[in-house]
């Protein structure tokens, strides 16, 4: 956390994120057009940033992209303000939207954490139906072949769809699928009113992919969730959800206890929050 206070205090480095908050998924050469400094010194201070984990690339060709990370943000919420003033949390963790305009080439939303656990225990805890109900409160079904379906087990709703489909699947390192439908069921169960249900039904379907880096001692966690089409209602739903799922998940790897009730499931900021069950032995593997 100090690496974070001290590169916030630049003025220059609060800049640079407020021109990624503005519009995500920039270039070195887009971000040092709208600064009066030189290529080397933007490259200098990104630097820092991306050491404090507050800015994430993803690389798409030969342009390395840069995006505002909500992780550490979001820590600072969930563990230390929320202790003095809980309504900051809602604040601080909003940091990692305002995506639109991003050019469709480009991911719209990209979240990196980092996670004490193993890739073999991060990958079970991403695959196996009965751990992801516990920080989610979503069961994802599926054998985990590429092309296999996945059913979504979510707020006592069942989504079986023959396009929610696993997109890659390379245990340990990298997971991709599409994402789930929105039926009338499930709006009813999260609480979505008829208008914003038929927006998201409208919408084509996106996709999400993660990226698993084994630190030796840590692994490294990259979400893509991209495929939006412009002004995406889910788009701005994700951005609320994906931190509150993902600061489940790490919790339950490090510490085998769920977060107090609250998180909401990406894609509905009213969904049901995960049930609180019995903690496994945190040196358990995940679901058993």
């Amino acid at each position: 956390m100090d690496e974070v206070f001290k590169a916030l205090a630049d003025p220059s480095r609060r800049r640079l994120l407020d021109g990624l908050n503005s519009r995500n998924g920039q270039t070195l050469r887009e971000l040092c057009a709208g600064l009066d400094m030189a290529r080397q010194s933007v490259s200098k201070h990104l630097a820092i940033l991306e050491a404090a984990d507050l800015v994430t690339t993803v690389r798409r060709g030969r342009e390395k992209l840069h995006y505002l990370n909500a992780a550490p943000i979001n820590a600072i919420a969930e563990r230390w303000i929320s202790r003095y003033d809980r309504h900051r949390v809602h604040a601080l963790s909003d940091l990692k939207r305002a995506l639109e305009g991003s050019p469709m080439h480009r991911p719209e939303f990209v979240y990196t954490t980092y996670i004490n656990t193993t890739p073999e225990r991060l990958w079970q805890g991403l695959t196996e139906a009965s751990f992801t109900r516990r920080y989610w409160g979503t069961a994802l079904i599926s054998d985990w072949q590429v092309g296999s379906p996945i059913t979504w087990e979510h707020a006592d709703v069942t989504i079986t769809d023959p396009d929610q489909v696993v997109l890659e699947a390379d245990p340990y390192h990298r997971l991709s699928y599409t994402w789930h439908t929105f039926t009338r069921e499930f709006g009813e169960a999260v609480g979505l009113d008829g208008e914003t249900l038929a927006e998201l039904a409208g919408e084509r379907r996106s996709k999400v992919t993660f990226e698993i880096e084994d630190l030796v001692q840590s692994v490294r966690l990259t979400v893509v969730h991209d495929g939006f089409e412009p002004g995406s209602t889910v788009l701005s739903m994700i951005g609320e959800g994906w931190p509150h799922v993902l600061s489940g998940l790490k919790t339950l790897l490090e510490t085998g206890e769920v977060l107090p009730a609250g998180a909401a499931e990406p894609g509905s900021p009213k969904a049901a929050s995960p049930r609180s069950q019995p903690s496994p032995d945190r040196h358990d593997t995940p679901g058993e």
